[in-house]
């Protein structure tokens, strides 16, 4: 299959590594953003077979784990007390809000439904007149043209009685926030081929320039991957900082501008809060004023205090890419994907989920 097989083809993966090997001389520390490159990583073995003179840290690109608690606590509002029908993705259902998850709301009765996309909730919605529809359009910007698009389509048909929570972050106002962080060890980000076919490559420019570092922008393959750090390696070892686009099969420089334009029809950007990370300024999507009618928060009135993190979730230090998941003292053990105190540990592009199924790790694992 073109594009697929000739990207797990372990010769060439194997080169990459010989030449990694030959190339690294000082030590390294560099993040991949998405959760989907830290999945391949960590499935694949790659992490292991490293330079040991090379770190990677895994960021907080996986947009259910830094969904914060108050929107959990909303979504649970709208099924439990507005009686809405809440639609969202599977992995949203598990994760914990301040008070319980949605699966648990959904065990309590409420009318909590797992969709593939937002497209299916404006048909429920047309198909029930008499309830309220609501979709939790959670994302980065790789989803956010299909949520735009419910609301368009929604609008386009006359039907009233939908609406979307909106928890979408960007990835660009994120590493600026990590490159800044006084914490901050990363000396190489490897971004999301994903989010870039969408936006394209001009955001991340600026932040090459500011922070004299350099971003190479990945596929998901494990030779993506190995052909992505071993360009940045190289670049570090040289002492250059700039932007490359590794996807280019995909990548164009200019991005989608239709799903471009569908966005901006529907989404302004504000700041967002981020769980375990906190509010990163210019760095979400919502609903603009002008189609309010199809904004949950202002459709409900929303009124959900925000609360504290659970304090035995070391999830933030771990999207912040200053410890890895084994680092927590609940991992394997309190937390679980079946029983998870944080989001990285449920949803299938959460770092700590990633370690507990793939990594050879010696953790006490529950039975499943």
């Amino acid at each position: 299959m073109k594009y697929l097989s000739e990207y797990r083809d372990a010769d060439v993966v194997n080169k990459y590594l010989d030449e990694l090997h030959e190339i690294t001389t000082k030590p390294w520390t560099i993040m991949e953003v998405c959760g989907g490159q830290t999945h391949s990583l960590v499935k694949n073995g790659i992490i292991g077979l490293l330079p040991k003179n090379i770190t990677m840290v895994h960021g907080p690109g996986c947009p259910v784990c830094v969904t914060p608690l108050q929107l959990i606590d909303k979504a649970v509002y709208l099924a439990e007390v507005q009686k809405v029908i809440l639609c969202s993705y599977g992995d949203m259902l598990r994760v914990p809000g301040s008070k319980k998850s949605l699966l648990e709301a959904k065990a309590n009765g409420a009318d909590v439904r797992i969709l593939y996309s937002p497209l299916e909730a404006v048909k429920l919605a047309s198909e029930n007149p008499d309830k309220e529809v609501v979709f939790f359009a959670v994302g980065f910007e790789t989803t956010a043209p299909a949520n735009a698009l419910s609301v368009l389509h929604a609008q386009r048909q006359g039907i009233t009685n939908y609406s979307i929570l909106t928890s979408h972050v960007l990835v660009p106002p994120a590493i600026d926030a990590l490159a800044s962080d006084e914490a901050n060890v990363v000396q190489g980000f490897l971004a999301a081929g994903h989010v870039c076919t969408i936006m394209g490559i001009s955001e991340y420019y600026p932040l090459v320039e500011k922070y004299k570092m350099p971003i190479v922008v990945t596929g998901f393959e494990p030779v993506d991957l190995m052909q992505g750090i071993t360009m940045l390696i190289k670049q570090l070892e040289n002492g250059e900082y700039k932007l490359q686009n590794q996807y280019s099969r995909v990548v164009q420089p200019e991005g989608n501008k239709d799903a471009r334009s569908v966005i901006e029809q529907v989404f302004e950007v504000r700041e967002r809060e981020w769980r375990g990370i906190g509010t990163i300024p210019i760095s979400g999507y919502e609903v603009k004023p002008e189609m309010k009618n199809f904004d949950a928060n202002v459709k409900f009135n929303i009124q959900i205090e925000a609360q504290p993190n659970n304090n035995e979730c070391i999830a933030g230090e771990i999207l912040r890419g200053i410890k890895k998941p084994m680092e927590c003292p609940q991992f394997g053990k309190k937390c679980t994907p079946l029983h998870p105190i944080g989001a990285p540990m449920v949803s299938s592009e959460g770092a700590c989920a990633a370690y507990y199924h793939f990594a050879n790790i010696n953790a006490e694992h529950e039975t499943v």
